[in-house]
């Protein structure tokens, strides 16, 4: 179920896009445009989250007889008078194309890092007449910002929990379970959560955004996948209303029933209710000490209130104290194996850097610590994010090909590229490059993804983890 009522496809786009059809220069048969991020918070993007937009809204026939009639009726109330939108082309589409978009589509293997300032997808139209659609696509294919960012940012978080796992003479293997998806509840929509959800899955194992399984399996899944297969792990976990919900006073029985429920396996349990420290100390490290050693599997105790730093650095010793430690060959202090600590509250990139280059500094090692991240991972990015623009740099007007660009005096960033875009692997990296004609220039890391309404590029979960690990 969609809170959104079933939308005629020729009013995907912004208002204004209706009118543009008759706004290009007489003799046009084909526009070309790109996309690409033109800088932002970090140095790369890694390209993802493509595919489920190719599959739900461009393949097949998309485009029917009574779409268009509805888009120009309401087109009509919307403009407050007839003639503003493209009935005949929109009509072509429907009976030249059976509906089917009439368009190439070529982009990067999702999973790639692809420096800023290059192009990582472009589209053109193959039908002559419909030179008009190109761009009135960008609205729907533009949001594949939103997936790219949060792979981009999740991306660099793992950077920084493998540095700091390394640092502290851990093996970093570990590090993609250390980093847990709480972002469900704090996104906008359901596909938000959903699309951002998978783009965390990218680079970890862990995650609380179920939504997020159900878009990689429907749209990243391998052709043999089992009918079971989920591509991200959870964990029981209390939450303060089944722990408060017994009252202060009784605080130690909430405690001792979800040991007692749970005797194996991964547990988290919420510690900050009331006091955290007398929690940690006198229930888990006293009272329920046995209780807590007696089961197959790992305590994770969740002291979620407060500056993360001085609690953690308080805790850690205590617990500790408690359960005992060990040092591993670099030095660093590790709590007992059945016991680990997370933080969940507030967290973002710069926080966790903070967290663990601050119990790093105390000795600990960073291997003591799991990470819950909601409102930052999911909801904390915009297209500014990364600086995502989606510009036209091609077309051809009579027959003649010409380059197309912006260079605005007042804002030397936003100059464009011009002409039609590769993208290529130099001794530098990645960098785009004019390809003449179709762009059929060999080394070119653009692939043709979608062309006249079937999709012609499947990629898995596996496949993309595999691109996002091997740059």
């Amino acid at each position: 179920m969609s809170t959104i009522p079933p939308m005629p496809f020729p009013l995907r786009s912004d208002s204004y896009k209706l009118t543009h059809w008759r706004q290009y220069p007489p003799g046009t048969t084909e526009v070309y445009s790109y996309l690409e991020s033109r800088g932002g918070r970090f140095p790369h993007t890694v390209f993802f989250g493509l595919q489920p937009y190719l599959r739900s809204y461009l393949a097949g026939s998309v485009v029917t007889s009574q779409d268009v009639e509805t888009a120009d009726r309401l087109a009509a109330a919307h403009f407050g008078r007839s003639g503003i939108f493209n009935r005949a082309g929109w009509m072509h589409i429907v009976e030249q194309h059976n509906g089917r978009l009439p368009v190439e589509i070529r982009a990067v293997a999702e999973g790639t890092p692809v420096p800023t300032h290059n192009v990582l997808m472009t589209i053109r139209n193959t039908d002559p007449a419909c030179y008009w659609l190109t761009n009135f696509l960008e609205t729907l294919l533009l949001k594949v910002w939103y997936p790219t960012t949060v792979a981009t940012l999740s991306g660099a978080l793992l950077h920084v929990i493998e540095g700091a796992m390394k640092r502290s003479g851990e093996e970093p293997g570990s590090a993609n379970m250390m980093l847990h998806d709480f972002g469900y509840r704090g996104a906008s929509s359901e596909e938000t959560a959903g699309l951002g959800g998978a783009a965390h899955l990218v680079h970890f194992r862990t995650s609380d955004t179920l939504i997020a399984n159900m878009v990689l399996r429907g749209h990243y899944a391998r052709p043999n996948a089992p009918a079971g297969w989920m591509p991200s792990a959870s964990v029981v976990a209390t939450e303060h209303s089944t722990m408060t919900a017994w009252g202060r006073d009784h605080e130690l029985e909430a405690y001792r029933n979800v040991l007692s429920e749970y005797p194996e396996g991964i547990l988290s349990i919420v510690i900050d209710s009331f006091d955290v420290y007398r929690a940690a100390e006198e229930m888990f490290g006293g009272i329920l000490h046995q209780q807590v050693l007696a089961r197959d599997g790992l305590l994770v105790l969740r002291p979620d209130s407060g500056d993360p730093v001085q609690v953690l650095l308080h805790l850690l010793p205590m617990l500790a104290d408690r359960f005992g430690s060990t040092r591993n060959h670099a030095g660093y202090r590790l709590l007992h194996p059945k016991i680990r600590l997370l933080w969940g509250d507030g967290i973002g990139l710069e926080s966790v850097e903070r967290i663990l280059d601050n119990v790093l500094a105390d000795g600990w090692s960073a291997a003591n610590l799991i990470f819950g991240m909601g409102g930052a991972l999911l909801q904390k990015v915009n297209r500014d994010t990364q600086k995502f623009a989606f510009k036209c740099s091609s077309a051809t007007v009579n027959g003649e090909l010409r380059d197309v660009f912006k260079d605005p005096i007042t804002d030397p960033d936003k100059e464009s590229k011009r002409g039609k875009l590769a993208l290529i692997r130099t001794p530098r990296g990645l960098d785009t490059v004019h390809c003449p004609g179709n762009c059929e220039m060999a080394g070119d890391l653009l692939e043709v993804v979608f062309r006249n309404g079937e999709v012609l590029r499947h990629q898995s979960l596996e496949d993309i983890r595999a691109q996002a690990h091997s740059y």
